[in-house]
């Protein structure tokens, strides 16, 4: 007959123990992830706005005016912009003597970028 002491295995404890602290990191390291996420959509957002500025200054140089625009249609409006990144909503509004703008991706933080040269 087997003797049970010879077996080898983890103790309950032993398994308890190392799900609390896989638990503890995991509740530290989610959160921090999703903020990195979220800060790189306004990144996003922040650069596409930056290059649809610098698209319309282009254009105005060739053709002496701003031009309207949105996500759907600045990049074949402004053929110096190329492709927008996805998800990134830009809005850009002309006046008699500009133009502003505005860019958000909706999985940033929320918070809207201006440009107001």
């Amino acid at each position: 007959m087997r003797s049970r002491n010879n077996q080898s295995g983890f103790t309950l404890l032993e398994l308890l123990s190392v799900m609390s602290i896989t638990s503890f990191l995991a509740a530290i390291a989610i959160p921090q992830y999703a903020g990195y996420r979220s800060g790189g959509f306004d990144r996003r957002a922040q650069h596409d706005l930056r290059a649809a500025a610098t698209a319309q200054e282009a254009y105005y140089l060739d053709n002496d005016h701003y031009i309207d625009c949105d996500q759907s249609s600045c990049s074949t409006l402004l053929p110096d912009l190329g492709t927008l990144s996805h998800g990134v909503v830009l809005d850009v509004t002309t006046t008699t003597t500009g133009f502003t703008a505005s860019a958000y991706h909706p999985q940033g933080t929320g918070e809207i970028f201006h440009w107001n040269p």
